[in-house]
């Protein structure tokens, strides 16, 4: 009899780990450039819903414009970035945009965009999704924990 309540436990339990209905974007944050006029860079987690989809742009108003990117390391080991046209964003699955990984460019941050100011951001997906969330400002050199 012991098993019948640890299967109903085990049920329960994988109920909570399923897929949110909708995309859903935690974590964010932007640091700014250590040079004014330069890009500065966002970051978070994007979570996938109930289905496929891609991450083709994100958009706030701290910055005039924005590009995916991804930094990676070639063949000779050097480390290298490149632009982005879309990120797979699987059903239920998670991408993390982290430093040295896959990043948001801002470009044109707005001059009263200052560290510990915290600003909105829209995630766009390829469904035509608008995910958005609030995106933590820290300075350059600065990480989002500190």
């Amino acid at each position: 009899m012991r098993v019948v309540p640890l299967v109903l436990m085990s049920v329960t339990l994988a109920a909570c780990h399923t897929a949110p209905a909708e995309p859903q974007a935690s974590d964010a944050w932007i640091r700014l450039p250590a040079v004014p006029g330069r890009p500065g860079a966002a970051y978070f987690t994007l979570t996938g819903g109930k289905s496929d989809d891609a991450l083709v742009g994100v958009s706030t108003p701290a910055a005039a414009r924005s590009e995916l990117h991804e930094s990676m390391k070639n063949d000779a080991g050097m480390m290298t970035m490149q632009a982005l046209k879309s990120v797979r964003l699987a059903a239920g699955g998670t991408v993390k945009f982290a430093p040295g990984a896959k990043h948001v460019m801002l470009f044109d941050i707005g001059a009263d965009v200052r560290p510990g100011a915290n600003v909105p951001m829209t995630l766009t997906l390829a469904s035509g999704a608008a995910v958005k969330t609030t995106a933590h400002v820290v300075a350059a050199g600065e990480d989002a924990s500190e």
